[in-house]
């Protein structure tokens, strides 16, 4: 579980969108760190800023649902429980990840990855830091994440186990920033439509 505290606590946003930077320690190594000041200060010159959503793809939308909600998609969920959702990646799966608002980028397990063809050998390596360690990483690039109807895309996605103990892994900000996203505790739901 120390990998996915560190991944959560590497993702989880601050009190603004914080930007990701690539830089190179004393023996080379490809690192990721969640703001300029997380560099340490003798690499911040070298260090250069990452955008992990390249330049927006416009991807043709959904039709309205026939209720004229214009809801994407409706997620039951048990409040006080995560939220799982079955995700198609590049078609395949479904592969089942849990919501979470407060990850940067969408992290999925390399075995489910590779179950629906996102070949890793494109990845690009990195070490991501946290405030309770590091962890070797793999970003790769997938063309579409759906949910239901929700349909976006391309993202660098994290390949990577985060221990979960269920589910293939985490749905980011990277994915979700592209909807508008409500949350009804009361209900039960979690809703998609166009922002």
């Amino acid at each position: 579980m120390l990998v996915a505290a560190v991944l959560v606590g590497w993702l989880a946003p601050g009190p603004a969108r914080a930007q990701i930077y690539r830089w190179s320690d004393d023996s080379g190594t490809i690192n990721y760190s969640q703001g300029l000041d997380s560099v340490p200060e003798r690499h911040r010159g070298a260090a250069t800023p990452l955008s992990f959503s390249p330049a927006p793809v416009e991807s043709p939308r959904p039709e309205p649902s026939p209720s004229g909600s214009g809801e994407l998609a409706r997620l039951p969920f048990t409040a006080g429980e995560p939220v799982w959702v079955d995700a198609r990646v590049n078609g395949g799966g479904p592969l089942r990840l849990m919501l979470d608002t407060g990850a940067t980028v969408t992290v999925i397990n390399p075995r489910a990855l590779s179950a629906v063809g996102v070949p890793s050998r494109l990845g690009q390596r990195g070490v991501i830091r946290g405030a309770t360690g590091t962890a070797n990483v793999l970003y790769v690039r997938v063309d579409t994440i759906e949910v239901g109807s929700a349909r976006a895309g391309p993202f660098n996605v994290v390949s990577h186990d985060v221990e979960l103990g269920r589910g293939d892994g985490l749905l980011g900000r990277d994915f979700l920033d592209h909807f508008r996203v409500v949350i009804d505790n009361q209900s039960g739901v979690v809703t998609l439509a166009p922002k």
